[in-house]
C-alpha cells in the first residue's frame, strides 16, 4: 500500500513556478484591492452617504467602526477556511475564500444609501463588510502556503513574498481607481454613482483569479501530509492545544506591521484630507508614490530574509518602525508637500521591509497538518490587535492630544513586537 502511495505521490502533477507565483499573487492582489477600496471609501464616501451625523468627525468614527468589523471576522474566516485547507487541501479552499470576498465586495457597490433606506443601509454595509473579513481571513494563509510549500530550498522567503506583493499592487489599483474617478467625475457624480464602480468592477478581477487558481494542483507538502496520514481531525483545536505559544508569539510579532500600515493608509488619508487641507486629487498620488516604495522594499526584504532569516529581518525592520514613530509628527504634521512625500516614502518603505518576510515567518511556525489554520489565525489575530482599531484610536489621539501621540502609539507597538520577536524561540525555521 505504501509503495502505491509513493508511486501516486511521485506521479502527481507538479505546479510550474510561474503558475504558482502568479496564482498566489493574483489572488492576494484581488483580495487586497477589494479590501482597500472599502478602506478608501470608509474615509471619502461612507461618512457622508451611510453615516449622516452632526459633525464630520463623528461620521468618520462610525465609518471606521464598520471598517473594524472585518478584522474581527477574519479569525472566524481563518478558522473556517483553515479547517478545510488543512483537511481537504489548499486549492479548493483558496477558490472558496476568493468567491466569498468577491461576492461581498460587489454587493457593497449595489447597496442603497442612508437617504433611500435609512438605518438599513449601514446595517447592510456592516453585513457585507463581515463577508469581506471572512473571505480575507481564509485567503491570505492559503496564498502564502501555495507559494512557500512549492518553494525550493533556500527560496522560501522569496516565494513567500509574492503573495505579499498583492498588498501594494492591490492598494495602487484601488487608490488609482478612486483617483481616476475623482478626476473624470464631478463631486456630485462621484457621490451619486461613481464610488460604486470599483466595487462592481472587482467582479472581473475575481473571475480572473478563479480561472488561474482552478488550474493549479495541490502543494507537494500537503500531498505528503496526506500520504503520511498526518492530517488532524480538528486543526483549530490542535493549534490552541499544541501550538498556543507560537500562536501568541506570532500574533504580537505582526502587531507593528498592522499598526504601521493602517496608520499610513486609512488614518493618514483621513487626516491629510481634513486637518491638513489636502484635496483627494492631491493627496492620493502622494500616497500612491509611497506605496511604490512599499512594493520595492518587499523583494529586498525577501532577499535579506533568505540570507539572515525571517526573524532577524523582522527585528531590524521593527527597530526602524519604532524610530519612525518619533518623526511621525515632525514630518507629517509639518504639512508641506515635501515633508508629506518624505513621510510617505519612509513609512511605506519600512512597511515593505516588515511585510515581505512576515508570511514566511508565520507559516514556518506551524507543521504542515495545521499550517493553514495556524498561519491564518496568527496573521488575523495580529490584524485584530494591530489594525482593527488603529484608524479609530489614531483619530482620537490626534484630535485630543496631537499627531505626536499617534507617533508614540506606533513606537509602543514596535516595542511590543520587538519583545515578541526576541521572546520567540530561536529553535526551528522561524529563527
Amino acid at each position: 500500500m505504501s509503495a502505491v502511495s509513493a508511486s501516486n505521490a511521485d506521479a502527481a502533477p507538479a505546479n510550474s513556478r510561474a503558475r504558482v507565483l502568479f496564482a498566489s499573487l493574483i489572488g492576494t492582489t484581488i483580495e487586497f484591492f477589494d479590501f482597500y477600496i472599502y478602506a478608501t471609501a470608509a474615509v471619502l464616501v461612507f461618512p457622508k452617504l451611510f453615516f449622516p451625523a452632526a459633525d464630520a468627525t463623528s461620521a468618520t468614527l462610525q465609518s471606521f467602526a464598520t471598517f473594524a468589523i472585518a478584522f474581527f471576522a477574519r479569525p472566524i474566516g481563518a478558522a473556517i477556511f483553515g479547517h478545510f485547507g488543512d483537511r481537504i487541501g489548499r486549492k479548493a479552499t483558496l477558490v472558496a475564500a476568493l468567491m466569498t470576498m468577491g461576492v461581498s465586495t460587489v454587493a457593497i457597490g449595489l447597496l442603497p444609501t442612508y437617504a433611500s433606506a435609512g438605518v438599513l443601509a449601514p446595517l447592510l454595509l456592516a453585513l457585507c463588510r463581515l463577508g469581506q473579513g471572512l473571505g480575507l481571513g481564509g485567503e491570505w494563509g492559503g496564498a502564502v502556503l501555495l507559494a512557500t510549500e512549492n518553494a525550493p530550498p533556500g527560496k522560501r522567503a522569496w516565494y513567500g513574498m509574492f503573495p505579499q506583493l498583492g498588498a501594494p499592487i492591490g492598494f495602487i489599483c484601488a487608490t488609482g481607481s478612486f483617483l481616476i474617478l475623482s478626476d473624470i467625475l464631478t463631486d456630485e457624480q462621484f457621490f451619486q454613482f461613481g464610488w460604486r464602480i470599483p466595487f462592481i468592477a472587482s467582479a472581473l478581477l475575481v473571475f480572473v483569479g478563479l480561472w488561474v487558481r482552478l488550474k493549479i494542483h495541490e502543494t507537494p507538502a500537503f500531498q505528503k501530509a496526506m500520504e503520511r496520514h498526518e492530517r488532524v481531525k480538528v486543526p483549530l483545536f490542535a493549534v490552541f492545544s499544541e501550538h498556543k505559544g507560537r500562536l501568541l508569539a506570532g500574533t504580537f510579532a505582526a502587531l507593528a506591521t498592522f499598526v504601521l500600515f493602517y496608520l499610513m493608509t486609512t488614518f493618514v488619508l483621513s487626516w491629510g484630507t481634513t486637518a491638513l487641507g489636502y484635496s483627494r486629487s492631491t493627496f492620493l498620488p502622494i500616497q500612491m508614490l509611497g506605496v511604490v516604495f512599499f512594493g520595492l522594499a518587499i523583494p529586498v526584504s525577501a532577499l535579506l530574509a533568505d540570507r539572515i532569516g525571517s526573524r532577524a529581518t523582522l527585528i531590524l525592520a521593527t527597530v526602524g518602525i519604532g524610530l519612525f514613530g518619533f518623526v511621525f509628527h515632525p514630518l507629517f504634521g509639518a504639512g508641506t508637500v515635501g515633508s508629506v512625500i518624505a513621510f510617505q516614502i519612509i513609512g511605506f518603505a519600512l512597511m515593505g521591509l516588515t511585510y515581505g518576510p512576515l508570511g514566511t515567518a508565520l507559516s514556518d511556525l506551524f507543521p504542515t497538518a495545521v499550517r493553514y489554520t495556524g498561519a491564518s489565525l496568527t496573521f488575523n489575530f495580529g490584524g485584530i490587535v494591530g489594525a482593527s482599531l488603529a484608524p479609530y484610536l489614531a483619530t482620537r489621539l490626534a484630535t485630543e492630544h496631537g499627531l505626536a501621540a499617534v507617533g508614540y502609539y506606533l513606537s509602543a507597538a514596535a516595542l511590543i513586537t520587538a519583545i515578541a520577536l526576541f521572546a520567540t524561540p530561536r529553535k526551528g525555521e522561524f529563527a
